[in-house]
């Protein structure tokens, strides 16, 4: 009943259905996202919106600072008064966590508000004196130039409709006032990826800090005074996304040289022409067709279900068999986690996935197992792609010793089998075709709390 390991039989499988890694033209795809982003930041029709944050990175964080960090996201919501030492480190003070409101139960904009400032009173008496507050609010928001943001929508977790519409930063104030407590200073809005972007400003040395795995850390040290060169937050978690300094948006009249200004890419939403019939169907049966069609090959919300969706293609068209082949077709669905542990030890004989072969179908085991990773592969020269078009749309000249620092948020990226190495490698060769390019990507630690600390001196 087992089929033999034909790895030619599943590569050619995988090209006739389109989704091969080796089908795609690097260099061309990163030409495509070039020109929606350009489109995009005129306003013209694109499938990237190139969002403007009303927010400029920040270099170098003054020494000595206090502020307010929140970050709202999912179920939680986190507090926490941040410092800057003085090398500019952010250092952060006990951080508290509470439910988000609205997921205990249905909430209006006044009581979710209020909740907010009950959660922000306790921290902020702490504090002789906050410089400003940093608010990663990772709902969708339409970012106003004053850094407040407007809500347009919540996920299906929070439950206060009458916010929508509502200014979050000014709610959270007149909240804070309504307690006896009046906050005039910033309250600056961002959402998950800025913060990424400027928490690697913040984190990763102006060297890149890049060691050889082997090597003993050594304190940084900058006796130059060099800021470092440019840094990009990129988001490959369940979602995926990317964000820039960029000095020129045309479709908001921002020219500025000196003071770019950071935006948000919202790739995942890319329209990616790289796309079979097994990924047309795949992508018809999800909530929203036809939209963040990249994010649908490569983030962690989709890496299961779509490669569930391949495999049982592949077991209709016998090109892998087993005894239990009708028991995968009748699973309804595969999160990415349990792919992910499948793919991890898959002779461990566990799970959804690994439990459905018996001892002799090893050849049947190994099939799954390699088309998992052309599905992997192919998801991470997408984000290499992204990533390489990124660093070229900045146009930036960066010395060896000031790499471009790219700052990394999400277990898709740091925990699937494969994805980060994967990525590294594809990134690597795009971005040194031509000639070097000095650049560094690394995961950064609380990435949501640190930037908003961040963008609390942002304005």
């Amino acid at each position: 009943m087992s089929s033999c390991f034909n790895p030619r039989e599943l590569s050619d499988f995988a090209r006739y259905y389109g989704f091969h890694y080796d089908s795609l033209d690097p260099a061309a795809l990163v030409k495509e996202i070039l020109i929606d982003m350009e489109r995009g930041l005129a306003g013209l029709s694109s499938s990237l919106p190139m969002i403007p944050s009303y927010i400029s990175p920040i270099s170098k964080v003054p020494p000595g600072k206090t502020v307010l960090a929140l970050d709202a996201g999912g179920t939680n919501l986190r507090v926490s008064l941040v410092s800057f030492d003085e090398q500019g480190k952010a250092v952060p003070g006990e951080t508290v966590k509470y439910p988000m409101p609205g997921t205990k139960g249905a909430v209006n904009a006044n009581q979710f508000f209020d909740m907010i400032a009950d959660a922000v009173l306790p921290v902020l008496a702490k504090a002789s004196k906050i410089e400003g507050i940093g608010f990663t609010f990772s709902y969708p928001m339409d970012v106003q130039p004053d850094a407040d943001g407007i809500l347009l929508a919540f996920s299906k977790e929070v439950d206060a409709p009458d916010v929508i519409g509502k200014a979050v930063g000014a709610g959270l104030r007149e909240a804070l006032a309504r307690k006896g407590h009046v906050y005039d200073g910033s309250i600056v809005l961002l959402n998950d990826t800025v913060a990424t972007l400027l928490s690697g400003l913040a984190t990763i040395p102006a060297d890149g800090g890049e060691l050889s795995p082997y090597a003993e850390p050594l304190p940084f040290k900058n006796a130059y005074g060099f800021a470092g060169g440019p840094a990009i937050g990129f988001i490959l978690g369940t979602g995926f996304n990317t964000a820039y300094p960029e000095t020129s948006i045309p479709k908001i009249g921002f020219e500025s040289k000196d003071s770019p200004q950071i935006i948000v890419c919202e790739t995942g939403n890319f329209n990616l022409r790289y796309r079979g019939p097994l990924d047309r169907e795949f992508d018809n049966g999800t909530k929203f067709p036809g939209t963040y069609t990249l994010e649908k090959t490569t983030s962690g919300a989709y890496l299961g279900p779509l490669t569930l969706h391949i495999l049982k293609q592949a077991v209709k068209d016998k090109v892998i068999r087993f005894k239990k082949s009708d028991a995968l077709l009748a699973i309804p669905q595969l999160e990415t986690r349990y792919l992910n542990d499948f793919s991890r030890v898959p002779l461990a004989g566990e799970g959804l996935i690994g439990s459905l072969f018996e001892p002799d179908e090893g050849d049947a085991l190994a099939a799954v197992q390699y088309l998992t990773s052309i599905i992997m592969e192919r998801g991470a020269l997408f984000s290499a792609s992204v990533l390489a078009a990124t660093v070229e749309k900045m146009q930036t000249i960066c010395e060896p010793h000031c790499p471009v620092r790219i700052a990394v948020e999400g277990t898709t990226y740091m925990l699937f089998k494969g994805m980060y190495r994967s990525l590294n490698a594809w990134l690597h060769t795009l971005l040194v075709k031509e000639k070097p390019c000095p650049y560094v990507i690394a995961p950064v630690e609380q990435a949501s709390l640190f930037g908003a600390a961040v963008a609390a001196l942002s304005r």
